[in-house]
């Protein structure tokens, strides 16, 4: 893990309900110590203090982002999992970089098995009491409502065991520019 301000690297992994941003997160905090961060624990705590479910949205993304840049700043790498089907919520992401000059590498999961993916998303246990589980329906018009990623992202196949996935992620890292060079 990099211990070094500015060195530090936030991934996040994007791509709709069910698709396993969450797994694959766990395995990349698993394989190499990072902060971990989820825009759906925030989420679910916002609502048992009582905020609306409209209300919550942009706001967890940005209690995420805050937590994360906390984190960056320390040196410490954090994995971040959301949606991300706009380009003002990947713009978070990349604000969060800028502003603590961490290495950022956004990877996006999306599969064409859509059987594999509707039985993912139809049979996940989550500890959420506040959230409610997307229907197929509704993940379907998110994936399919999620604006273009421009061809610098990572796009693996979530279809790959989550072990695999994470590897993956973590071979792509950028790399490091040390304290005094030119990035």
């Amino acid at each position: 893990m990099e211990q070094d301000a500015g060195m530090a690297v936030l991934v996040v992994l994007s791509g709709p309900p069910g698709i396993g941003k969450s797994t694959v997160g766990d395995a990349v905090a698993a394989l190499h110590p990072a902060v971990r961060l989820s825009i759906d624990d925030v989420e679910e705590a916002m609502r048992a203090c009582g905020i609306p479910a409209d209300a919550t949205g942009i706001a967890a993304y940005e209690v995420v982002r805050a937590a994360a840049e906390q984190n960056l700043v320390l040196g410490l790498d954090v994995v971040v999992d959301a949606v991300n089907d706009s380009d003002p919520a990947r713009g978070t992401w990349r604000r969060a970089a800028d502003a603590t000059g961490a290495r950022l590498l956004q990877v996006v999961l999306a599969t064409d098995d859509e059987g594999a993916h509707r039985a993912r998303l139809e049979g996940r246990t989550r500890p959420f009491t506040r959230i409610p589980e997307p229907t197929w329906e509704a993940a379907v018009a998110m994936r399919d409502g999620t604006a273009p990623w421009p061809e610098d992202v990572l796009r693996l196949d979530a279809a790959l065991p989550p072990d695999a996935l994470a590897r993956t992620v973590l071979a792509a890292l950028p790399p490091s520019t040390p304290p005094g060079s030119a990035a």
